[in-house]
């Protein structure tokens, strides 16, 4: 367990990764140490989401769809009929295989389907997208950054773990192609739409 004290503007610290009031001035800090989330120690120094203290994770962007495609250069690349899910994944900068695992995992249980059913559990399919402005920050000014996603060299590898492990456990799957110009459709059945994080 570490302890991260870092001083921020507007009187403020950031103690074990929680923004806190700063003591006053010529006294100690007497907050008691809290533990970091798992990954946080990873976390590079004076990369903006520590310097934010944000924990940042494996993002997904769930829509229970009744049918989705995506097209690139004007050609259907994945594309799933009926009821399913619609998956855009976001990689940031510290994620890993198992964190993939357990996302496939997540999907293929997740109960969002009619019924409360799983794709697990009536074989619905899944088309998978990489998706890296799920990590855009637009808290200041009018133009988002992005930098807690991870470059392509990074994300691809993840994101095409995220599709094998679906695949391992039995799912099929539609993907788009990464780092495309990619035009996406679909109908949201509900609308149903919900965020997971791993």
């Amino acid at each position: 367990m570490g302890v991260v004290m870092r001083f921020r503007p507007l009187g403020q610290a950031v103690c074990g990764r929680i923004a806190l009031p700063l003591p006053a001035k010529g006294t100690a800090c007497t907050h008691r140490a809290i533990p970091r989330a798992p990954g946080a120690g990873s976390l590079r120094p004076n990369s903006p989401e520590w310097a934010q203290g944000i924990m940042v994770r494996m993002r997904a962007v769930v829509q229970r769809v009744n049918g989705a495609s995506v097209t690139v250069d004007g050609q259907v690349v994945g594309e799933i009929l009926g009821e399913g899910l619609c998956v855009l994944v976001g990689v940031t900068h510290e994620d890993t295989r198992e964190q993939c695992a357990r996302l496939a995992r997540k999907l293929w249980s997740l109960r969002v389907l009619a019924d409360e059913k799983s794709c697990s559990d009536v074989g619905a399919p899944l088309l998978v997208i990489s998706q890296f402005t799920l990590y855009g920050d637009a808290r200041k000014g009018r133009r988002p950054t992005w930098n807690a996603a991870a470059p392509g060299e990074v994300a691809e590898p993840l994101v095409d773990e995220v599709v094998a492990q679906l695949r391992s456990l039995g799912a099929r799957v539609e993907t788009g192609v990464f780092g495309a110009d990619m035009k996406v459709s679909l109908t949201n059945d509900g609308p149903f739409t919900v965020l997971l994080e791993v």
